[in-house]
């Protein structure tokens, strides 16, 4: 018994056809997932970044309230403790009065650090390490990109 042209059209996908459409699709995953997992490792950056100019603000306010001198105290700038996980929880600030970056400005001064909590995907970011600021409003990184391209990214 012979089938018609429309029994025939109506019995599926072959095999080589539906292995066309999983090597199309994985070459899909492939160039997504990295793009995807860049964007994410961005906006941690930024969450990162916002945090540690939000700590500078904070400094900057005590100081021109409480005296000529800034504080390592989490609690006199709004935080409950320094080196836990902020935000997301893929960084943690550090504080140190007065400022321990590369040309520290004279005291007084302070400079503020967030680096990747330990355990989180964020610690596998090569490019961008960590990020810093002193009272002078200079901006540091760490890890194989320039400072500019990462606070500017």
């Amino acid at each position: 018994m012979k089938l018609s042209a429309a029994q025939r059209s109506s019995r599926g996908f072959t095999l080589v056809e539906l292995m066309v459409v999983v090597v199309i699709a994985s070459i899909l995953l492939m160039v997504a997932i990295p793009s995807y997992q860049s964007y994410v490792r961005q906006s941690r950056r930024t969450e990162a970044k916002t945090a540690v100019l939000d700590l500078a603000g904070r400094e900057e306010r005590y100081f021109s309230t409480n005296g000529a001198n800034y504080s390592a105290v989490a609690t006199n700038m709004g935080y409950t403790a320094f080196g836990v996980p902020i935000g997301s929880g893929y960084y943690k600030l550090a504080v140190s009065v007065p400022a321990t970056t590369p040309n520290a400005p004279a005291t007084p001064s302070y400079s503020i650090t967030a680096t990747p909590v330990a355990g989180q995907s964020q610690v596998n970011d090569a490019q961008c390490t960590s990020f810093s600021v002193d009272s002078s409003g200079a901006q540091f990184s760490t890890g194989t990109a320039t400072a500019q391209y990462c606070w500017g990214n």
